[in-house]
């Protein structure tokens, strides 16, 4: 299983990649890159909080549609009554934006996959799934409704806001 799900990681990563470099001639505009804060309510009763952040390369395959490519880090507070303390993930992840207006700008949906790397000894590498809606100003302030989850053995996730600044390169 884990060797299936690196696997999986790798060829959606590795199609996302040539996905984009085979169309950013066709690209409105160059890459850009985000930093964003991550803030959450666990869906999981064992867990009180997550807050995370994370670094987005994002290339433009045109206007509407974008190839973003993310990595950061979260991290899950558990609840006293479970033991307390914390777990952390390392998601890595690459999916497509949509923008529903032609301009570029505006709403957007956003679906992205890849791999959650456990901090801690033991917890092993889990499968990431991230589907978003959200609204981006051309000040570079963007601002997401998000669920993310993270699965092995289970699933835990968080519903949550991400709140961040993007920037051309």
């Amino acid at each position: 299983m884990k060797r299936n799900l690196k696997i999986m990681v790798v060829a959606v990563a590795a199609l996302a990649i040539l996905f984009t470099f085979s169309n950013t001639a066709h690209a409105q505009s160059g890459p850009k890159l985000g930093i964003g804060l991550n803030l959450g309510a666990p869906t999981d009763d064992a867990y009180s909080f997550a807050i995370g952040g994370d670094l987005r390369y994002q290339l433009d395959v045109d206007k509407q549609l974008s190839v973003p490519i993310t990595a950061g880090y979260t991290n899950f507070s558990i609840k006293d009554k479970f033991g307390g303390g914390s777990i952390g993930f390392i998601p890595v992840k690459a999916g497509l934006k949509y923008f529903f207006n032609p301009s570029g700008a505006g709403a957007y949906g956003l679906a992205e996959v890849g791999a959650g790397f456990g901090t801690s000894d033991g917890m092993g590498t889990a499968f990431v799934f991230s589907p978003a809606i959200g609204y981006a100003w051309s000040s570079g302030v963007d601002l997401a409704a998000k669920y993310e989850g993270y699965s092995k053995n289970g699933t835990a996730g968080y519903v949550g806001l991400r709140l961040a600044y993007g920037f051309k390169l």
